[in-house]
């Protein structure tokens, strides 16, 4: 079998839980021939590999929408009339609204013409329509060209060559999910959807924090990837997705409940065998850890405000911080000039290591993030016999306290997001509660090898790809 991957902003140029999930799916399955469908930002920002990809990745392409420039010439294109209703609903309709299948065969008739369509009269005309009726204040020009700024990137990637698979995967939504949707259809070959965290709420939440985007299309780039989202929910031939409550969501954002199957990700715990037994001779300290990447939606400043008051209770704490330091470097440089000002000392960013090397002196985990799917690295940490203060996030509070029917009692602490008091409260009591903190470590390795197993995970993908390719199949 040959499988498409389908991803954006991660592998095989960014780590984190999601590359790291698919370079665990392409090493386990060497049966299968994969393809990586990479969307990247800018050939300067993801131009290496930071993985050793296996022998069975056959091919590597790579989307960069920073190659994304508006060309001086485009050549006419005239819509039908019908064709031009159909866009006027893809840029105006309410998502549940839309006809997709006829977006879809739009797309495949001007599949390598995508861009044109920005430059047409129809366009045009349809932002004069949608610039009236909302009665804007904004100049007519400003408002077609964010409109096409909306757009731009969408028509770019969805006019490229289509690698060849027998089975498209999709590891979000988004661009990924729709790159995925337009390859099935245009094809005719199955479509498989994967969600960690749910797109469509990250990036309604990045959207109204920005500054970059004007607070008069707000609401329309928030609009914009719930259709994304939904055509790819429409087209997916099955949807998976981590726990129940992300289900919840998909489901609100009008996912077919019958597509929907849970797989949650999966930790080999005898991977962290070595690890275990170290810590187990370990002596008491106040080594805490953080296996994150420095960038906003982790929230490391409300981790080192915590820590900072951590330190006025136990002076002998240190915080080590393990991930990438350079995918958002303005923020990093703000996490440090918060570090100068508050005089903290003893902690250190590592940057990206070799994370189990360091995991043995590690007394305590950190997670401060403001959103989350299923932590990965929480997973691993567990595996490992290492507790966890974390916020109250995606699963977290189900891998840490159990889900219903599971007694087998705590992993570690739940805190508030952005609450740095309540975190430095808890971090204080697990440092000065070692019994409890090993307790914990205990518990959170058990519930590791009881729900969260690797084998149970790759056992439940196999399946998927067999059945979900041979139904595609036996339909043609």
């Amino acid at each position: 079998m040959r499988v498409c991957l389908i991803c954006e902003g991660c592998y095989p140029y960014v780590p984190g839980g999601v590359s790291g999930w698919i370079q665990m799916l392409c090493s386990a399955f060497k049966e299968i021939d994969f393809v990586i469908w990479s969307i990247a930002t800018t050939r300067e920002e993801m131009s290496e590999t930071v993985y050793e990809m296996p022998s069975n990745i056959k091919e590597v392409h790579t989307l960069y929408l920073g190659d994304v420039a508006l060309q001086k010439a485009h050549r006419r294109i005239v819509l039908s009339r019908r064709e031009k209703d159909v866009l006027r609903e893809l840029m105006t309709a309410p998502a549940q609204g839309i006809d997709w299948s006829a977006i879809l065969e739009l797309v495949r008739k001007y599949r390598q013409r995508m861009s044109d369509i920005l430059m047409s009269e129809a366009f045009y005309d349809i932002c004069l329509e949608e610039y009236q009726r909302q009665e804007s204040g904004k100049v007519f020009n400003h408002f077609l060209w964010n409109f096409r700024g909306i757009y731009f990137p969408l028509m770019y990637i969805l006019s490229g060559e289509i690698p060849q698979a027998e089975l498209y995967h999709a590891v979000s939504t988004g661009y990924a999910g729709i790159l995925g949707s337009c390859a099935s259809y245009v094809t005719g070959k199955p479509f498989l959807l994967s969600e960690h965290g749910i797109y469509t709420r990250e990036r309604e939440e990045d959207i109204i924090r920005s500054q970059w985007v004007d607070g008069a299309f707000k609401q329309i780039w928030i609009d914009f990837f719930k259709k994304l989202s939904l055509i790819a929910y429409q087209q997916a031939d099955r949807v998976t997705t981590l726990f129940e409550m992300n289900r919840t969501l998909q489901i609100e954002l009008h996912c077919p409940a019958q597509k929907i199957q849970l797989i949650p990700n999966g930790v080999a715990c005898t991977e962290y065998d070595k690890i275990w037994r170290e810590r187990c001779r370990k002596s008491d300290g106040a080594v805490i850890g953080a296996v994150l990447r420095v960038v906003p939606v982790k929230d490391v400043k409300t981790m080192l405000l915590a820590f900072d008051l951590v330190k006025k209770k136990v002076p002998q704490a240190e915080l080590k911080i393990m991930g990438n330091c350079g995918e958002a470097p303005a923020y990093y440089e703000e996490c440090l000039e918060l570090l100068e000002e508050l005089g903290t000392q003893d902690v250190t960013f590592l940057g990206q290591v070799n994370v189990t090397a360091h995991l043995p002196q590690i007394d305590l985990l950190l997670l401060s993030s403001i959103s989350e799917g299923q932590p990965l690295a929480m997973l691993e940490g567990m595996a490992a016999g290492i507790p966890f203060v974390a916020t109250n996030v995606g699963n977290c509070q189900e891998l840490l306290e159990g889900m219903p029917g599971d007694l087998l009692g705590l992993a570690g602490r739940i805190v508030p997001v952005m609450d740095s008091a309540a975190m430095a409260e808890a971090v204080v009591d697990c440092i000065n509660n070692p019994k409890l903190r090993r307790q914990m470590g205990e518990t959170g390795r058990m519930r590791v090898e009881t729900y969260y197993s690797k084998e149970a995970v790759l056992k439940e993908f196999r399946q998927l790809y067999q059945t979900v390719g041979q139904g595609k199949s036996g339909e043609e």
